[in-house]
């Protein structure tokens, strides 16, 4: 059955391969792309043969005989589960199990080897059909719409479309037959050169642009020109009658346009696509971590890296500080991140752990650390710094101590930290402890539990253990007793309503000996935080006492967290002193109506509009002016060009906004000079492109607003005061 089974999978295997590799060695005889597509296209061939080889070999691996076994089990219920038994040697089964191997001999017997190794190869000849009908399709296709070989002059990795013109070149200038832009983007890109179609068009930063203009007549001067720069000539290619070419490296975004013999054509940009740099998202962890006593000390780092061309190297700056005040000392190491930068890949996920301990961090150390990346160009990026603590109860121990006027805390207070640490060692010791010894140790952690709950309890009035509750009180003391401390506690025969009524309104400002709770000086929240981490103590010490420390283990760090609240909230706060400034002499100052020294205080100030795009302004007044009815002037070219010039840089960085207007600015220039109609349409698109350029103004004049005048009132308690 095994042997059918991969045999089986081996012909699926193959049908798949047969197929995907079939269409790729029909392109490689055919030699479409050239050298460059039959390199591919027998990579990919070997690429698909390894795959389906790799594929066949752990698939073997894999189906061993007792993963058939279990197949057989699952497929038929008859077998009963019993199919591993024919894989164990006869004489080592008992009497049970041979009986139970001969009755599964005997049922797979009646099992067809062929059904049980049923293989469903409809998806390998669906395949394999569909590469013989692209291949039949790439067979007939005509010679013209796939070239066989690439095109001289280009280098080699370059797409197809390299030799592409411009579309409509006469467009351009009307002695231009052809015109090929070429683009070689550099080498962080790792892009091969290509080819646009357009003369307005985007490219790399520091990609190389060619032109190769191919005119129907040689002529006398033909140049590049572009915005705020020299004119570059086109120089004439060897070789090739008619034909000019000039390059220059994109290095920012800017307007060019060809002038030949003297005629310009229209303005088109070169948009020029910047070098990003890496970006890194972190979400784990957040800005400032806190490892509280207890917690695992270690820091999970989870983010994302990206850039758009690739990424090149990453690591994880960490400094440490141990120590606190002028003691403290810094130790700063690099941590190398555990990703793979082979391919400069463009985006990595992080994944990794960060062991404090490992560090050399203990409690009441910090941990900044930050991340940096660099991309394969000159592109880098760090995270802000990011801070990890590690708690020390220790300080908050002694800080409360000074800070209280008494100190209520006995020596045994921070004893829950021992018992925890005892519980924990009992724990890693469990297994190599018999069972008497591992209850002996457990009872005995359980005694200190209970031996520090006492301790706590004499502070909330827990003197004696059997006090706790009622169940501890003598016979009577309920209804009426008396104590050794001088006083009577028990209810007066006689006593008058009027007097019980006394007594229930002072009941709760009374020196009461019989209530232990009450002679204490915790406040109220302090006394129930307390009472919560006593009731804590009661279950840890219950699960000691049995023998059960892991479950104890919980509520014993529950009551230690507990206690550092109740040592935080009994701090005491002390106002500082500072400066007081002297009382004022009101029967000197006030209400004596003296103003002979206070003065009405004028401020005048004008403002002038800031003047900008001078030339705009104009051209925009004139441009008003010719739309209805005045006749242009010589004068009213030039004013035009010059505020196309201002206009210009606002089309570098806006090129659909601005670039047909200013097209439309140098058609109407060359109207008026040569006195022809004008193009109405482009008056009304120069127009509103002067008016979206011009700077909208945030102050507007205003009516300076008269003083109001005085009221009645407010003249007569003026008067008054005199």
């Amino acid at each position: 059955m095994r042997t059918q089974y991969l045999q089986k999978k081996g012909g699926l295997f193959a049908l798949q391969g047969v197929g995907l590799v079939l269409p790729l060695l029909l392109w490689a005889y055919q030699g479409w792309g050239g050298t460059v597509g039959q390199v591919v296209a027998i990579t990919l061939v070997l690429l698909v043969l390894a795959m389906q080889v790799s594929r066949w070999y752990q698939l073997r691996q894999k189906t061993d005989y007792p993963t058939v076994a279990r197949h057989l089990n699952r497929k038929y219920p008859q077998l009963e589960e019993s199919t591993e038994l024919l894989l164990q040697p006869e004489n080592e089964l008992s009497l049970l199990g041979q009986l139970q191997r001969q009755r599964t001999a005997e049922m797979l017997s009646q099992i067809s080897p062929q059904e049980a190794s049923r293989v469903n190869i409809s998806s390998g000849w669906m395949l394999l059909l569909t590469g013989v009908a692209l291949a039949s399709v790439l067979w007939f296709v005509p010679a013209n719409l796939l070239p066989k070989k690439q095109a001289p002059g280009t280098a080699t990795g370059t797409s197809s479309n390299v030799n592409q013109p411009v579309a409509d070149p006469k467009a351009i200038l009307p002695a231009i037959e052809q015109m090929h832009l070429r683009i070689t983007p550099p080498g962080y890109t790792r892009k091969a050169p290509y080819a646009v179609t357009m003369p307005s068009f985007k490219a790399e930063a520091g990609a190389q642009i060619t032109w190769t203009v191919q005119t129907n007549q040689p002529v006398a001067s033909f140049q590049l020109v572009l915005s705020n720069q020299k004119p570059i000539p086109l120089r004439l290619v060897a070789g090739q009658e008619n034909t000019y070419t000039a390059s220059l490296a994109a290095t920012q975004s800017a307007l060019y346009h060809l002038r030949l013999n003297g005629q310009a054509s229209d303005f088109y940009s070169i948009e020029v696509i910047p070098d990003e740099a890496p970006s890194i998202q972190i979400r784990k962890p957040g800005q400032y971590t806190e490892i509280l006593f207890g917690d695992p000390q270690r820091i999970i780092l989870q983010g994302t890296l990206q850039d758009d061309y690739g990424l090149r190297n990453a690591d994880l700056i960490a400094t440490v500080a141990k120590g606190e005040g002028e003691a403290v000392k810094f130790r700063e190491q690099r941590i190398p991140l555990k990703l793979s930068f082979n391919g400069q890949p463009r985006q990595l996920q992080l994944n990794q752990t960060l062991n404090l301990q490992q560090l050399g961090m203990t409690y009441g150390d910090e941990l900044y650390f930050y991340l940096q990346a660099w991309d394969n160009h000159r592109g880098y990026t760090r995270t802000e710094a990011f801070l990890v603590e590690i708690e020390d109860t220790t300080i908050v121990e002694t800080m409360d101590d000074m800070s209280l006027g008494v100190a209520p805390n006995p020596e045994y207070f921070r004893s829950q930290r021992q018992i925890i640490i005892d519980t924990e060692k009992l724990i890693q010791e469990q297994k190599g402890l018999t069972q008497a010894v591992f209850q002996e140790r457990s009872n005995n952690i359980g005694v200190d539990q209970k031996l520090l709950r006492l301790r706590y309890g004499k502070f909330l009035g827990e003197e004696f253990e059997s006090n706790i509750g009622t169940a501890g009180l003598p016979e009577g003391l309920a209804e009426g007793h008396t104590l050794d401390d001088g006083h009577d506690h028990s209810p007066k025969k006689g006593e008058s309503e009027h007097q019980n009524q006394m007594n229930e309104l002072l009941d709760p400002y009374l020196h009461k000996h019989d209530q232990e709770e009450a002679a204490t000086f915790f406040e109220p929240a302090v006394k129930a935080q307390l009472k919560g981490a006593l009731a804590q103590m009661w279950e840890a010490e219950l699960r000691l006492r049995t023998g059960r420390p892991k479950e104890a283990l919980p509520f014993e760090y529950k009551a230690l967290r507990m206690l550092k609240e109740v040592q935080q909230k009994s701090r005491a706060y002390v106002k500082k002193t500072g400066f007081e400034p002297p009382p004022l002499k009101e029967p000197e100052k006030r209400l004596t109506g003296d103003l002979s020294k206070v003065q009405a205080v004028q401020t005048r100030r004008e403002e002038k509009p800031e003047v900008t795009a001078t030339m705009v302004r104009q051209a925009l007044v004139r441009v008003a002016q010719i739309r209805q009815g005045a006749k242009p002037t010589s004068a009213d070219a030039a004013l035009l060009e010059q505020a196309g010039q201002e206009l210009g840089k606002a089309a570098v960085r806006e090129p659909g906004r601005y670039l047909r207007a200013l097209q439309d600015i140098r058609q109407l220039a060359q109207e008026i000079r040569g006195q022809r109609p004008l193009c109405a349409e482009c008056l009304t698109r120069a127009e509103a492109a002067f008016h979206r350029f011009l700077p909208v103004s945030s102050k507007t004049v205003q009516k300076p607003v008269a003083p109001a005048a005085p009221k009645k009132l407010a003249q007569d308690y003026f008067n008054r005061l005199k």
